[in-house]
């Protein structure tokens, strides 16, 4: 009773004060004649006590300032663009020299390649573009205003293409209308067309058009009937009937539940156009400035790196002797990696290599790098980091031979320091000459799988290569789609493999569950695994390992993305095992030699299900030998490394039905 008596006091309150992250109020005199205000402890900014309803209703004017970081990335590219330009002797650019019927432009568009083109980027977005196929402005000013849960509910926008496309007629619901719709194929798509519609069969003023805009925004019955008979008036004075007019006004307010405003999707449609534009003619520069700008999130660099791939630009890795902090347009097609986006380099770190590169010039090597640093802004873990980064690779040596000689390089660089303190300097100053002694220590190359495990602790993701490349020419065979591509495949059953770089599991009702974050260098994606396929498989669920997954794409209504809802999974040996056809073992040197070495190598993975066949080639002849049942095997990723290693195989790989290996 108590609880329920404190409740009710409490109905009806604001829980607390909800403030537009860019929105501004204005009043003719102080803000206080028409509101109360209030402030935050530590915060300067005033915030209006009454809600947004109620602002208007005493007589101030809101403002929504939306403040993009599309507006910074466009600023950057054309920064870099004019430096460019000006290196080749050409005239600066400026945003109004983009030509807004550009071919080039709308060919990309067409095409879908839209990643990281404002607004138009997502799958959703990307299946209308492919049915649409904008070749104006005016389109693209309407498929951003289309492309709202609302008019895609409602059929507009399939009507909008069917007519566009003219696989159906364009009706008007009045001759006097023709101009007014022409641009959207007869269709009612912007507010601004409610008012004009208004205007020239009712002859209503811009002042009650607007009206008119509001009220069926806000469907307000009495209001509504209100304009309605205003609606009808107007038209008869027209010399439209009463019925046509009724007809004509509940059209306009069946589509004013979907308009958009036509100057705010005309706006972003300049936007979108103008990063498309970018991509189209300064694809390095306008990814590059993309990339630094979603630089904290690694998967939007892994998905931007890979669309960089598709472009055919190259991303070199992070260069102590050419990057900056950001990533940066090197040449036309080249971006170079941004020493910021390295995990755990610091602001000061990095503008400490910048200075001693500015002053001293290329870093020749490891020890030439120490000595121009002060060692205090740039410590020992940093230049750890740095190395396993690959930001130190074109010094000539590989990363394992680096980190093995950082101390004594460090060392070194310390004790020329102290010698320069004290004066052991020749006559002019210069330290050049001092005889240090430089005991280089020979280790062995990292494994191509160390060197990428700490290449991604590092920067956050697979860049100079992936542990799948090894597997690339096997996965062909099992799977559908690429991680990239899963959006473009709901409603279809997929094939897709992946890295597990992450992995969470969870108690629900029906048990414990997984959620696998998967890369495969294209793309993340994160695929629950739900209790039962989780228990049957648990001992395959561990990072990094490689899993092959097969399910069903669809819509994530939590997310707004795509989903997998995985039904089987595998790893490499299994698949291998479930889908081979047979283990095909090609000599190089006559079978008799042979015996003894592929005999240590099959003989303790007897019992399979994968048949051996064995493939001799002579000066003579040529025969392949398929070994008996009891000598099928089991194919996993040791046996074939085993079989490679032999000095007599030529190579030793598992074979396919090129029909149906697939998973699905």
């Amino acid at each position: 009773r108590e609880l329920i008596s404190r409740a009710q006091s409490l109905e009806g309150m604001a829980r607390n004060a909800g403030k537009h992250a860019g929105g501004v109020v204005i009043a003719p005199t102080a803000l206080t004649d028409f509101t109360a205000l209030y402030c935050e402890q530590g915060v300067t900014q005033m915030v209006t006590h009454l809600d947004m309803k109620d602002v208007e209703a005493v007589g101030l004017v809101k403002f929504d300032f939306l403040g993009l970081r599309t507006l910074t990335i466009i600023d950057n590219t054309l920064k870099t663009v004019n430096r460019f330009r000006e290196k080749n002797a050409q005239p600066p650019m400026t945003l109004d020299d983009i030509d807004l019927s550009d071919k080039k432009t709308f060919k990309l568009i067409q095409a879908c390649r839209t990643t990281a083109v404002f607004q138009l980027e997502s799958s959703g977005m990307k299946d209308v573009i492919k049915k649409l196929q904008p070749d104006n402005f005016n389109d693209m000013v309407a498929v951003v205003a289309l492309y709202r849960p609302g008019p895609l509910g409602s059929g507009m926008v399939d009507t909008f293409i069917e007519r566009k496309h003219g696989r159906e007629k364009i009706i008007y619901p009045h001759p006097l209308l023709e101009e007014i719709l022409k641009p959207t194929y007869g269709v009612i798509v912007y507010q601004e067309q409610v008012m004009q519609i208004a205007q020239v069969l009712a002859s209503f003023t811009l002042g009650a058009a607007d009206m008119l805009r509001r009220a069926m925004g806000k469907k307000i019955a009495e209001e509504m009937a209100k304009q309605r008979e205003n609606f009808r008036a107007g038209a008869e004075k027209n010399g439209i009937d009463a019925r046509q007019a009724d007809s004509i006004f509940d059209l306009m307010e069946e589509f004013a539940k979907y308009g958009f405003n036509k100057s705010h999707s005309a706006a972003y449609a300049l936007v979108s156009f103008q990063t498309a534009w970018f991509k189209a003619h300064y694809p390095a520069m306008f990814l590059a400035s993309t990339l630094s700008a979603d630089m904290e999130k690694t998967d939007k660099v892994v998905t931007l790196i890979a669309e960089c791939r598709d472009m055919e630009l190259t991303v070199q890795p992070p260069d102590v002797n050419s990057s900056g902090f950001s990533f940066e347009a090197s040449s036309e097609d080249t971006i170079v990696y941004g020493l910021g986006a390295i995990k755990g380099i610091g602001q000061a770190a990095i503008e400490e290599i910048t200075r001693a590169r500015e002053e001293k010039g290329h870093f020749s090597d490891l020890f030439d790098f120490c000595r121009a640093l002060d060692l205090k802004k740039v410590n020992q873990r940093t230049l750890e980091t740095l190395i396993c980064a690959g930001a130190l690779d074109k010094m000539g040596v590989h990363r394992a031979g680096l980190m093995a000689n950082l101390s004594n390089a460090m060392s070194l660089s310390g004790q020329e320091l102290r010698n320069r303190a004290a004066g052991q300097d020749d006559l002019f100053g210069s330290s050049d000459e001092l005889d240090l002694d430089i005991d280089w220590i020979e280790v062995a190359e990292y494994s191509e799988d160390e060197r990428l495990k700490r290449e991604k602790k590092h920067l956050g993701l697979y860049l100079t290569g992936h542990p799948m490349n090894q597997y690339h020419r096997e996965l062909c065979n099992f799977i559908s789609c690429s991680l990239s591509d899963v959006e473009s495949a709901k409603g279809k059953q997929v094939t897709i493999a992946g890295l597990i770089i992450a992995m969470r599991t969870r108690n629900t009702r029906r048990g414990r569950m997984a959620i696998l974050t998967l890369d495969d260098q294209s793309a993340w994606l994160e695929i629950p695994i739900y209790s039962e396929l989780y228990e049957s498989n648990k001992q395959l669920l561990q990072e990094d390992r490689l899993v092959i997954i097969s399910g069903k794409a669809g819509y994530d209504d939590f997310t707004g993305g795509t989903r997998v809802t995985a039904e089987r999974i595998h790893d490499m040996d299994s698949a291998r095992e479930t889908f081979s056809t047979d283990l095909r073992i090609t000599l190089k040197k006559k079978v008799e030699d042979a015996v003894e070495g592929l005999q240590a190598a099959l003989q303790p993975v007897k019992g399979g299900s994968t048949p051996v066949i064995i493939d001799y080639m002579n000066e003579e002849a040529r025969a392949s030998i398929h070994l008996p049942r009891e000598w099928c095997v089991h194919p996993s990723a040791r046996l074939l490394d085993e079989l490679n290693k032999l000095p007599v195989v030529s190579k030793a790989v598992c074979e396919y039905d090129a029909a149906g290996a697939r998973m699905n």
